[in-house]
Parts: C-alpha cells; sequence; structure tokens
C-alpha cells in the first residue's frame, strides 16, 4: 500500500485499500492491562484452551501467524513430491521449492489424477485467489492416499472461518494431516502476527522445535485469547461479511466485472484487461491484487460507507473511458 501511495504519488489516507482480503472491520482490540507488556509469554495463560474450544481440536501449536509454519514446514522433511493447486497463495510454492523438492502445479480437476505420484499435497481452503472449495470427503479421500507413503495433507484454512462447516479442524490429529489457521483474516488482526497449526503430536514437537520459544507476544496472545472466545462478535461478524461479499458482487457485476470466484472476505475476477483495470482504479487510490496468470483481480471489502462510495465512483469512472 506505501509503495502504491508513493508509485501514484497519493497520500495513503486518500486510498481504499481492497487489496487484502482481510476483514475491514476487525475485532475490536480490548484494554491491555499493563501486566500483559512487563511478563514474558506464560503458557497457562488461557491461549491454548481457547484454541482447542475454539477449533475443536486438542492437538495444535501457537505459531507466528500461518507464514511462520509456511516457511518452517518443508524443512521437516526429505526431498518430496509436492501438488500445489495454481493459482494459489504463492508463498506455498516458494517455501516448498526453496527447500529443495520437487513442485507439480495442479487445478483443482486434476488432484485425483496426480494423488498416487505426489508425497504432500498442498491446500488453500477455501483457495486463494479463486475461492475454490474442497469438500471434506475430498480431502480425507486424498489424505488415505498420502498416508499410505507417510506423505501429508496440508491444509491453509486462513479464510475457512467464515464457513467453518467446511474445516477439517475437527478431524485433527489425523496421519499426515495438517492444518493451518489464522487469526489475521476473518478476526481483521493481520498484524498480531497469530496463528495455529493444527496437527499429530510428533509434527508438533518439531515446529515447535524448529521454531523456537515465545513464538507469540504477551499481547498477542491476550488479544487472541479475547477474539477466540467472543462468540456473539463472530456470528454476527459472519452475517456482516456475507452481506458486504453479495453487495460487492453486485456492484463489481454492475460494471461488467463478473465474479469469477466468491468468499464472504473477496470477490475474484478474471478479465482479459485485468492490468489496465488494476492500474486506472490505482489512479484513483482503489488499490486492488492484481495477479498475472490467470489475468485477474482480487477485490477485498470496502471498510465503511465512504470507501463504498469511493470504490463505486472509480468504477464509474473507468467504465465511461
Amino acid at each position: 500500500m506505501l509503495e502504491a501511495a508513493q508509485k501514484y504519488q497519493i497520500p495513503v489516507r486518500d486510498w481504499t485499500d481492497l487489496s487484502t482480503g482481510i476483514n475491514p472491520n476487525g475485532y475490536p482490540i480490548p484494554k491491555i492491562p499493563d501486566s500483559v507488556w512487563l511478563r514474558l509469554p506464560e503458557s497457562l495463560d488461557g491461549l491454548i484452551d481457547a484454541a482447542q474450544n475454539y477449533y475443536q481440536c486438542n492437538s495444535l501449536l501457537a505459531v507466528a501467524g500461518s507464514q511462520a509454519a509456511i516457511q518452517a514446514l518443508p524443512q521437516l522433511r526429505k526431498s518430496s513430491i509436492v501438488g500445489l493447486v495454481a493459482p494459489s497463495y504463492a508463498e506455498h510454492a516458494h517455501a516448498w521449492q526453496k527447500a529443495g523438492h520437487t513442485i507439480v502445479s495442479l487445478s483443482a480437476n486434476d488432484i485425483d489424477l496426480h494423488i498416487d505420484q505426489l508425497d504432500c499435497l498442498v491446500l488453500v481452503n477455501p483457495n486463494n485467489p479463486s475461492a475454490c472449495q474442497f469438500s471434506k470427503e475430498r480431502c480425507l479421500a486424498w489424505l488415505d492416499v498420502l498416508q499410505k507413503k507417510n506423505g501429508w495433507l496440508i491444509v491453509d484454512e486462513a479464510f475457512i472461518d467464515c464457513v467453518p462447516e467446511l474445516s477439517l479442524s475437527a478431524y485433527a490429529p489425523l496421519k499426515g494431516l495438517i492444518i493451518l489457521r489464522s487469526i489475521g483474516k476473518f478476526f481483521g488482526l493481520a498484524g498480531i502476527r497469530a496463528g495455529f497449526v493444527l496437527a499429530e503430536a510428533d509434527i508438533l514437537g518439531q515446529l515447535a522445535e524448529l521454531l523456537g520459544p515465545w513464538a507469540l507476544s504477551n499481547p498477542t496472545r491476550f488479544v487472541t485469547v479475547c477474539a477466540l472466545q467472543d462468540k456473539q462478535w463472530q456470528g454476527d461478524t459472519r452475517m456482516k461479511l456475507q452481506q458486504d461479499s453479495e453487495r460487492l458482487a453486485h456492484l463489481l457485476s454492475g460494471y461488467q466485472l463478473m465474479p469469477a470466484g466468491s468468499t464472504p472476505l473477496f470477490q475474484w475476477v478474471v478479465v482479459e484487461n485485468a492490468a489496465d483495470i488494476h492500474g486506472l482504479l490505482a489512479k484513483q487510490a482503489v488499490f486492488t491484487r492484481f495477479f498475472m496468470q490467470p489475468a485477474s483481480l482480487r477485490f477485498g471489502l470496502p471498510a465503511n460507507g465512504a470507501e463504498w462510495a469511493h470504490l463505486t465512483s472509480a468504477l464509474q469512472a473507468i467504465s465511461q473511458r
């Protein structure tokens, strides 16, 4: 965002940033007691209990955002053949490639054809940016194949909090199943860098050894506990995000930008001139996420009435060119 502001010479305060897919009206930060800032993190502070209750899983590890686990997990395996869906969150492929593994790029429809050839399969569910969803039945069937060769099914569920019924978290710790969860997207708390890995105790132990102690700061742990325990906020937010997502899809469709995929947190638009549209919107201080393959844009949700109006006027302007 700061780079865009500099590139287009528009002050940061004037931008509507729709590039992240993060809830723009995140969990309201409670007052953090002074004592929280004065002590090192303690394991009996309620964080693990809150996470176990929220994810319905007793075998989990707190990490400094799911990105920490994405970078570390490839280091826990010998050279493997790893299937990744494309397009998807690019950091997964980068981490496995950097660690020396062989990457097999797949479309979502090709997984069944290649699962026998893989040692690991990495999914983002719902996928980012395509919003493709993978059912529990399909995931467990793939896991069954991978288990026979001591393989892993890694499911990044960063965007699943809006549709918790899709999650595999209650199935952990099945052999070879590794689930990544994030506090950044649904809760809108990307800045506190908090996440969880759900997996077998052996894998969690290796991961904890690699990442080291005090992965989460005390203030992060305090806020995360509050967010995970606030059922009222979670229920209200799921309803509001769904309503706003439908509103965004309707708005974009009205300007011939028909979403090809949708989650409650973003709309994905595949369009040949995506780069041009991205640039034209940026010139009007509306920032989207541009993808080259396929040429497409991801639109996150506006935060308030002023941002909805800003996006609408920007779309009107580019439609008149």
